[in-house]
């Protein structure tokens, strides 16, 4: 059961992987661009963990669901996974809405002019 956190979050990853793949929000749009987006995120969100941890902030805590193997003192193995996770869905996420947003619009052009 200590893997079953860790195994959790690569599955929602997948899944949003592949809501991304199937509409062509982010990484199937522009990878180049979605690799630095995530790269840029992941690198902001770990450094934001590390100083909450040297300030005594961020505690790791346990669970019976976590693999136990930390990266770094505070910091499990399952965080930069999260991490990833949160960066990918949230731009699916941002995409998937500028996208619904911009066929709203479209349409009430297209009703306007009618």
């Amino acid at each position: 059961m200590g893997f079953l956190y860790l195994a959790v979050l690569l599955a929602t990853l997948g899944c949003m992987l592949l809501l991304d793949r199937r509409f062509r929000l982010f990484f199937w749009r522009d990878a180049v661009s979605a690799s630095v987006v995530t790269a840029a995120g992941l690198a902001f969100f770990l450094l934001w963990d590390v100083a909450g941890i040297a300030g005594g902030i961020f505690f790791r805590g346990e669970a019976a669901i976590a693999t136990g193997i930390v990266l770094a003192p505070e910091l499990p193995l399952e965080e930069p996974v999260f991490l990833l996770f949160l960066v990918v869905c949230t731009m699916v996420v941002y995409t998937g809405s500028v996208r619904i947003l911009a066929r709203m619009r479209h349409g009430r052009r297209t009703e306007e002019a009618s």
